[in-house]
């Protein structure tokens, strides 16, 4: 059981305020598909949305994440239910249909968002007033992208969201995040005309300090909680708890490491060289502050900044 409590601060008392579930999985699911972009940075594309007569089966919910990676949203109606598997059978009819996921995109968010649809990471997401120990052991013990979050309501104007279970780190079959060969062959395909701009070829053929403080500040945000995943993307590193709060990218020329925080430009002091408001102008992932880091020293000046990024994701 969660063990979060909220309280009602007054002039002269604490007051406790009680939790409650929402019994009815319909108010639960209208509630978030009506504020998924706010609550988990997903764009809503479809409720209830049918299998089809062979599999026979309907998706609660499914949307598109921040990152351009397809998601599935699972709703648990009771303690018993084994939404996991039934999420895992949806998450494969997915994986099958593809070209009916990227026409579903195309009408309802349009042709940039479909034709930017990463397939490497897709997410199954399942949301209960609570889980069995059960079910938080089983998404161990399995491979695939499954988050378990658990909702609480406090009176009629707050809602907590709990993230239960998460996959530390996702990511595409590439060269790992680790040391290799300045002579190490990258694994991307040389018929790709993008192949410069993949984060795995710009990783491969970075120089062996950069490539240090890279995985420095990998395993600085990964190291701020347990509940942070690194999810690596065709262009970027993600690294995100419910939502994103710093994405990464690597330019092996310039010798500089890009870091996009989610943190209010006009809150910050703006460095030549080192911090850039992104908020009109164009760039992989996700945030509107750039932190651009090419020594150690500027990994520690950014530590702050990470700090606070990841307090407010």
């Amino acid at each position: 059981m969660s063990d979060v409590k909220l309280f009602s601060l007054q002039a002269d008392s604490v007051t406790e305020l009680s939790p409650t579930s929402i019994q009815v999985e319909k108010s639960l699911q209208n509630l978030f598909e009506a504020n998924l972009e706010t609550l988990l940075g997903i764009r809503f594309l479809a409720s209830e949305h049918s299998t089809g007569p062979v599999h026979g089966g309907r998706i609660d919910t499914l949307g598109l994440d921040e990152d351009g990676c397809p998601v599935i949203i699972e709703y648990k109606r009771a303690i018993s239910e084994n939404v996991i598997n039934q999420g895992l059978f949806y998450l494969d009819w997915l994986m099958d249909h593809r070209k009916d996921f990227q026409w579903l995109t195309l009408e309802r968010l349009g042709q940039e968002a479909a034709a930017a649809i990463d397939w490497s990471a897709p997410r199954l997401i399942c949301i209960a007033s609570n889980f069995t120990r059960y079910d938080e052991h089983a998404v161990k013990q399995i491979n695939r992208n499954i988050e378990l979050l658990r909702y609480r309501r406090f009176d009629d104007n707050f809602l907590m969201i709990e993230l239960v279970h998460a996959p530390k780190a996702t990511r595409i079959p590439t060269p790992p995040l680790t040391r290799q060969a300045p002579d190490t062959p990258t694994e991307v395909s040389e018929a790709d005309p993008y192949r410069s701009q993949r984060i795995d070829y710009r990783i491969a053929n970075t120089a062996p300090p950069l490539r240090e403080i890279f995985e420095a500040i990998s395993t600085y945000l990964l190291g701020l909680s347990d509940d942070v995943q690194a999810k690596q993307l065709k262009y970027y590193v993600a690294f995100k708890r419910i939502k994103n709060f710093v994405c990464l990218e690597v330019y092996p020329q310039a010798g500089v490491i890009a870091a996009y925080l989610k943190v209010d430009p006009s809150t910050v002091q703006q460095e030549d060289g080192f911090t850039r408001d992104m908020r009109n102008i164009g760039h992989f992932g996700t945030g509107d502050l750039e932190v651009s880091i090419r020594t150690q020293a500027d990994f520690e000046r950014a530590q702050p900044l990470f700090q606070r990024a990841y307090e407010r994701g």
